[in-house]
């Protein structure tokens, strides 16, 4: 059974849908830059109209409506709010526009999750150094600030930063995600560092100042997979998927859940990596300083985007000084998971069960707010997608077990996503919505797909089970 006040929800992120790329006064942000340049996307797609939703919110409103959502996860695009990346111009448009979306929202008994950060840097901040510059953390903070003032008496739920991994490792080691930067081995590790640094003085803002009257909570949502040995009885397999899960997960959870500072079996691995590879200058996974707030207890809830799971062995190590050389572990598919659309996404939901039992054991059994997960399709559309039906009973079945037999604390499950959007370097190519997005019509169309029509009925299932409204 799942609680009374469980939040059911979709996602959704501002470049991914919205669109109105230079409407209104929004400034240049750096996935605008880094869609603009040639060879970066599938089919040098953009997110210049996307789903329009910067216009056409009335519908996306009518979409969560028809699902019965009770929550609602979108992220602020920084650069519509404050263009130059500071609060000494703001773009009162933009806070219009989300001033509607919140009240609309609240006006239908939906409560909106909020995500300050969701891959969009405004261009103005990345000029400057963007998140490998240590002074990003404080204008990260303005930011944050001016949002809680702004919007923090009807926002309840925050999350500071989205797959700081992500952005880390895709946007300044691989150079596959704006701002495409390809540095291994140093530049992600001090953007995650930033990352950090930065959520952290966000959430004690939060606290300091807004808390006390706001009554919200605060997270950062962390990606991860679930990670298993390839052989169960084999000590190299097992020591493997140790370092993968530090490297992936505990990157960010371990210092803002156990102990303020990364985790050691990190830390050794790339100095030991360092050191073999003639490295000799100081650590290449930055110390945080004292003399800044503190990283320990900078969540109010574990917010997990889970997707897929490997089976793991050691290897995958380049011999060059880069994040897979130092995490030397190599992940593989077990051929017996189903892969939904795109090559990456194996369907395992009993992965989920398996990774909220390791979050409650690791991390103090936290409340946990599963805030993305979804399947994939790719190719011809299929309207009636009973693979995904399938996908998405399947795995509330999972997190059902995992409150009920496992003790988890799971507040709440967002799908992702509401809307087939932009998906980031795969352009429009991967639909993941519970809603089709005809991108080949001029007025955006939006059509339920079966898997929305079936949420919808868990939803109310469960509504009529609770009492629920």
């Amino acid at each position: 059974m799942f609680p009374l006040d469980f939040a059911w929800g979709a996602g959704t992120a501002a470049y991914q849908i919205e669109g109105g790329w230079q409407a209104d006064g929004k400034g240049p942000s750096i996935w605008d830059t880094f869609c603009h340049e040639k060879g970066r996307v599938f089919k040098e797609q953009n997110g210049d109209v996307a789903c329009n939703s910067f216009e056409l919110w009335e519908k996306d409103l009518e979409c969560i409506q028809l699902l019965g959502l009770t929550h609602y996860r979108l992220s602020l695009s920084w650069a519509r709010l404050l263009p130059d990346g500071t609060a000494r111009h703001v773009n009162q448009k933009g806070v219009q526009y989300y001033n509607k979306v919140i009240d609309d929202l609240r006006a239908c008994n939906v409560s909106p999750m909020v995500t300050l950060y969701h891959f969009d840097l405004p261009q103005a901040l990345q000029d400057q150094g963007g998140w490998k510059s240590s002074a990003i953390a404080t204008y990260f903070d303005n930011y944050a600030k001016f949002c809680f003032q702004t919007f923090g008496d009807r926002v309840k739920l925050w999350i500071t930063i989205n797959e700081p991994q992500v952005c880390a490792k895709l946007g300044h080691e691989d150079g596959i995600h704006a701002p495409g930067l390809k540095e291994p081995g140093i530049a992600a590790y001090l953007v995650g560092h930033n990352m950090l640094r930065a959520h952290a003085m966000a959430w004690h803002s939060y606290n300091s100042f807004y808390r006390a009257k706001q009554k919200g909570a605060v997270s950062l949502a962390i990606n991860s997979d679930w990670l298993e040995p390839l052989h169960p009885d084999c000590h190299e397999d097992i020591a493997a998927t140790e370092r993968d899960l530090v490297f992936t997960l505990g990157w960010f959870a371990w210092p803002v859940f156990v102990t303020g500072d990364y985790p050691e079996i990190m830390r050794s691995a790339i100095d030991s990596q360092s050191k073999k590879l003639g490295y000799h200058g100081n650590s290449r996974l930055p110390r945080f300083s004292k003399d800044e707030p503190a990283i320990l207890g900078t969540a109010d809830f574990f917010a997990l985007n889970y997707y897929t799971s490997r089976k793991v062995k050691p290897g995958g190590g380049c011999g060059q000084m880069c994040m897979k050389s130092d995490r030397d572990a190599e992940e593989v598919l077990d051929p017996s998971w189903p892969i939904s659309g795109v090559s990456w996404l194996a369907v395992v939901p009993h992965g989920l069960r398996k990774l909220l039992q390791y979050i409650k054991d690791t991390f103090n059994n936290p409340a946990v707010y599963i805030t993305e997960n979804g399947f994939s399709q790719i190719g011809p559309l299929q309207i009636e997608d009973i693979q995904r039906c399938k996908f998405y009973s399947d795995t509330i079945l999972e997190v059902a077990k995992a409150i009920e037999e496992d003790g988890v604390n799971v507040r709440g499950y967002f799908a992702w996503s509401l809307l087939d959007n932009f998906e980031w370097a795969d352009g429009f190519s991967v639909r993941f919505g519970l809603f089709h997005v005809d991108f080949c019509d001029g007025k955006l169309s939006r059509t339920i797909y079966r898997s929305g029509r079936e949420y919808a009925k868990i939803i109310m299932k469960y509504k009529r089970e609770t009492g629920a409204q």
